[in-house]
């Protein structure tokens, strides 16, 4: 310090002791200070006081002496409290030399800095509001400081902060949020403690005295759930109480809240990485049960934005026990979601323009604050793996349209990811069937990119994923919506195959075609139904596998969804144009043990059994043609329909043909089906041996081609049983 320097009006006494390194010397020198400030001040002397605060900050509190500093930093605040409601009118150049020195290298200095500028803040109290940012920005440095006494001034001064925040209604919450913003993403404990503790102050709480909501989005800092390590668990703890309290907010008032912007930071938040398991958990778990509740505020408002909200839910729904909470929260999102999906959203976007022109004619004009408050329907895809993003745009835009386009992309994304787990494929496709049932005409336009993806899941490990799989298929081949000009089914009466039909079935179904109405016995499927069934048969000829393992659950099932008659007669047909004879063979197979022991089957049988209408008629006329690629599957459907005659004639050309074992094991299993309940009807026949005489030379034949085997001896005991002609004509 150049003691020669004029620091007029201060005196040399004051300027020394201001220098001096003992604390004392330095406090006597501030109560001078503090005396001729007061003087100034009832003088009414602006330009002195001004002239003292800037020596005490130039020479002193920014001078390269250590001990100099100090003394400036107690000046200026004798200064403050000599101002008193005035110092006011020179905050910032008692603030800016004293921010300066929280970063000083010495502890002790900042410790003093601390302490000056809590003395000029108690003084001015809301006076500081316009300087409140710079003070912040300064305080949240100290929060982390290392030294303790530090730590402890900043916590001193912090509190002081927040009463005049508190107390005050000219705090500017919208220039603060982005301060927040800015240090939310702190990892250090004590600065994120820091930030919390004004969180809940100023945007949550009941000592919050403004309305937080519309500020949410911008502070967008999901991270402060982070801490989850025992030594900031309390923090944690904290964490979560203000993000209920977050959450309490919003639904006082749902009106005020930017759904839109977010729905960006819960979808960000729902797909963390697996870099710290309790963390990323935590943080995964909190952002999903705001999703649910967001879902159930918003209701239909969040339709344009379904895409982006599907893919933070599915993957959750594979989660095990260890995630159950987060499992539970994501299935209640995505069954609220899928139950805003109605009807209406399946009106052609003109209808619903006109709709919403004429429902906007006759309601109330808005107001403006309903404008601010609505939710934009733009989206822009893309970033962090392959999250949807939400666009805010203008309110005019606020129709609520569903985001169809950017479910399906979504859901087939999933669907043909491998990885996808399995109770996430199921939900999957439970959101195709719900779409194609409560939006089918704006579904079939995009049914030619997924119907590759829904025929390869037929390959799937579980049966839950195969029978849901079906259930969307059989809706895309029976809905009225996939209805084309174009006919795929062979024209039935240019079909018809002549075959010896028994006399009492010919006589019963020219009396039922008669009576019966001109309607078709079967529900009419559309062109998508003929397209599954050719590629159905042509995935079991690649994949033998599965013709063999999931081959006869799969058609059964079909039977059940689109009525046996359709899928029997539409194979038929097919199969009779396959050019690989072995799987033509191996396929009728299937389908005539399918035909001949399903209990889904009764009625198709039944219906075969006496052809007693021209439909059932028809129908074994198109099974006879293909079922001819496996001479016993066609023996079997004569006996079903009791055309015995045409079964004796065809058993005796056996002869005729290579007798292998494979056809040896057929027989077998048309003899053990002869035994079972289904053919129970056909052995009660045999007692009439006078009606029936092709019946029994046709089993006499298929005995006649078995081996010596089990099944020989349990056909020869049963032909023992037939009567004997005489004694039965004699009965």
């Amino acid at each position: 310090m150049n003691a020669e320097k004029d620091f007029a009006p201060l005196t040399p006494n004051i300027v020394r002791a201001l220098n001096d390194k003992l604390y004392e010397k330095r406090k006597v020198a501030a109560l001078e200070i503090e005396k001729l400030v007061r003087e100034f001040v009832a003088q009414n002397n602006s330009n002195q006081i001004r002239h003292v605060i800037q020596i005490l900050a130039s020479e002193f509190a920014l001078s390269q002496h250590p001990h100099s500093r100090k003394g400036g930093l107690i000046g200026l605040a004798a200064c403050s409290i000599a101002l008193g409601k005035d110092s006011g009118l020179y905050l910032k150049e008692l603030i800016d030399p004293v921010l300066t020195c929280f970063n000083d290298s010495d502890s002790r200095l900042r410790y003093y800095a601390c302490e000056a500028l809590y003395n000029i803040v108690k003084v001015a109290r809301g006076a500081v509001l316009p300087h409140f940012n710079v003070l912040f920005d300064g305080l949240s440095k100290l929060a982390a400081d290392p030294d303790p006494n530090v730590k402890s001034g900043s916590e001193l001064l912090d509190r002081l902060l927040k009463d005049i925040v508190t107390e005050s209604n000219k705090f500017d919450l919208v220039a603060f949020v982005p301060l927040l913003r800015e240090r939310i993403y702190s990892n250090n404990q004590y600065a994120r403690q820091f930030i919390i503790s004004w969180v809940s102050l100023t945007l949550v709480g009941q000592g919050s005295t403004f309305n937080a909501v519309n500020e949410l989005p911008a502070l967008g800092g999901w991270s402060v759930t982070q801490d989850v390590s025992k030594k900031c668990f309390l923090l944690s703890l904290r964490c979560e109480v203000v993000l209920g309290e977050f959450l309490k907010e919003i639904k006082k008032t749902p009106s005020n809240v930017k759904f839109a912007e977010m729905a960006n930071i819960l979808v960000i938040h729902c797909q963390v990485s697996d870099e710290s398991k309790m963390t990323n958990d935590l943080i995964q778990l909190t952002a999903m049960t705001w999703m649910r509740e967001f879902i159930q505020l918003a209701g239909r408002v969040v339709l344009p934005y379904s895409s982006g909200i599907l893919t933070a839910v599915l993957p959750c729904l594979s989660y095990d026990d260890r995630k159950k909470s987060t499992k539970e929260a994501a299935s209640a999102c995505n069954h609220s979601l899928m139950k805003l999906v109605t009807p209406e959203d399946d009106e052609e976007e003109e209808e619903s323009q006109v709709s919403d022109t004429l429902a906007r004619e006759d309601s109330p004009p808005k107001t403006q604050e309903d404008l601010d408050n609505s939710l934009s329907m733009s989206q822009d895809s893309g970033g962090l793996s392959n999250i949807s993003f939400f666009t805010p745009a203008s309110a005019d835009h606020a129709q609520v349209i569903l985001d169809l386009d950017g479910i399906v992309q979504v859901l087939g994304r999933h669907l043909n990811d491998s990885s996808t787990g399995m109770m996430t494929r199921i939900a999957v496709l439970k959101w195709l069937y719900h779409l194609y049932i409560k939006t089918p005409r704006k579904m079939f336009r995009h049914t030619d990119s997924l119907f590759p993806m829904l025929l390869k899941t037929l390959s799937d490990e579980s049966d839950e994923v195969i029978l849901k799989d079906l259930e969307v298929l059989a809706e895309i081949a029976s809905s009225p919506a996939g209805q084309t000009d174009t006919s795929t089914s062979c024209d039935n009466t240019s079909c018809r195959l002549e075959l010896p039909v028994s006399t009492s079935a010919k006589a019963a179904s020219k009396s039922a075609v008669d009576s019966s109405p001109s309607t078709p016995s079967t529900p009419s499927m559309n062109s998508y139904f003929h397209k599954f069934m050719i590629n159905l048969l042509r995935r079991f000829s690649l994949e033998r596998k599965l013709l063999e393992m999931r081959g006869a659950f799969i058609i059964r099932q079909l039977c059940l969804l689109l009525h046996a008659e359709n899928i029997f007669h539409s194979m038929a047909e097919i199969l009779l144009k396959e050019e690989d004879l072995k799987f033509a063979s191996t396929m009728v197979q299937t389908l005539n043990t399918i035909l001949l022991t399903s209990a889904e089957l009764f009625q198709l049988r039944n219906q075969l059994k006496d052809l007693r209408t021209q439909e059932s008629c028809d129908l074994f006329c198109s099974l006879y043609r293909s079922w001819c690629h496996n001479p016993v599957a066609t023996v079997s459907l004569c006996f079903l329909t009791q055309n015995y005659h045409h079964a004796y004639d065809l058993i005796q050309k056996f002869g005729d043909l290579e007798v292998t074992v494979d056809f040896l094991i057929e027989v077998d299993k048309l003899v053990q089906l002869i035994e079972s309940p289904i053919f129970t009807y056909l052995r009660l026949q045999l007692l009439d041996v006078e009606n029936n005489p092709y019946l029994i030379k046709a089993l006499y034949g298929l005995l006649m081609l078995l081996p010596q085997s089990q099944a020989f001896t349990l056909l020869s005991h049963r032909l023992r049983c037939v009567p004997n002609p005489e004694l039965m004509r004699t009965v």
